[in-house]
C-alpha cells in the first residue's frame, strides 16, 4: 500500500507517519521509486502499536524507540524479548531510599526506611509462597518488583498493612490473567507480532482490567448489601 492508504487505514496523518519514520519508530517502506515507497500489513500493525504507546500510554518517543528495539531484537528468546520490551515501558515512580522517614519512622540517614524494608521482606515471602522463582531471581533488577515493593511500602506508611498472606490470593488470580494474556499472545504467528501484542496489551488492557475490577466490586457489594 502507498503512504496515503496507510494513513487512511490507520487514521494517522501523513505528516505524523513521516515523523515516525524519521524518528525510527516505523521501519522504512519498500522503495519503488525515488519518491515512492510501498508499505505492508506489518507497517500498519507497528503504526497502531506506536499510536497506542504515545497516545494512550503517554510514552515519550525516546522510550518508544527503546521498547521497539527490544521488540525487534531477534537475538533474544521469547521470554527475554517480551520481558525486555515490557520492562522498557514506564513504570510507577519508585521512591528514593529513605522516603517516608522522619515522623513515619523512616531512617533519617538516607538509607532504606522501615516501611520499604518491611515491604521488601513481605514481597520476598510472597514470591517464596507462590513458588515464583523467576521473579525471585530477577528481584531488584525488575522494575515491576521495585514497583510492587514501593506500593506495599506506601500502604504500610498509610496504616494498611498488606503482608504476603493477604497478597497471595490476589497474586494467584493475576496468574490466571497472565495465562489468558499469553494464550492470546500465542495466537499470533511471528515472534515480532507476539512481542508487539504483549506491549499493546499491557497498555490497552490495563484500563479494561481496572474497570472490570471496579464493576465486579459494585456487583459483589450489591449482592451482599443490596442497592439501598
Amino acid at each position: 500500500m502507498r503512504l496515503a492508504e496507510l494513513s487512511e487505514r490507520s487514521g494517522v496523518s501523513i505528516a505524523t507517519i513521516k515523523y515516525y519514520l524519521r524518528e525510527g519508530l516505523l521501519p522504512p517502506g519498500r522503495r519503488v521509486s525515488a519518491t515512492t515507497a510501498d508499505y505492508d500489513e506489518g507497517h500498519l500493525r507497528r503504526l497502531r502499536l506506536v499510536r497506542a504507546m504515545i497516545q494512550v500510554g503517554q510514552v515519550p518517543v525516546a522510550r518508544v524507540r527503546m521498547v521497539l528495539g527490544h521488540v525487534d531484537d531477534e537475538s533474544l528468546g521469547r521470554t527475554m524479548r517480551l520481558g525486555a520490551a515490557l520492562w522498557a515501558l514506564p513504570h510507577e515512580p519508585e521512591p528514593a531510599d529513605g522516603e517516608g522517614g522522619g515522623g513515619d519512622g523512616g531512617g533519617g540517614d538516607g538509607g532504606e526506611d522501615e516501611a520499604t524494608a518491611a515491604a521488601r521482606a513481605e514481597v520476598d515471602q510472597l514470591l517464596r509462597t507462590l513458588g515464583w522463582s523467576t521473579a525471585r531471581e530477577l528481584g531488584e533488577f525488575s522494575p515491576v518488583h521495585r514497583s510492587l515493593v514501593s506500593a506495599v511500602a506506601t500502604l504500610t506508611r498509610l496504616g494498611y498493612s498488606w503482608d504476603a498472606a493477604l497478597m497471595a490470593p490476589y497474586a494467584r488470580l493475576m496468574h490466571q490473567v497472565a495465562v489468558r494474556d499469553l494464550d492470546f499472545v500465542e495466537t499470533f504467528a511471528t515472534e515480532a507480532e507476539k512481542a508487539e501484542t504483549a506491549v499493546a496489551a499491557t497498555i490497552l488492557f490495563q484500563p479494561v482490567l481496572k474497570a472490570l475490577h471496579r464493576l465486579a466490586q459494585e456487583e459483589e457489594s450489591a449482592r451482599r448489601y443490596g442497592l439501598e
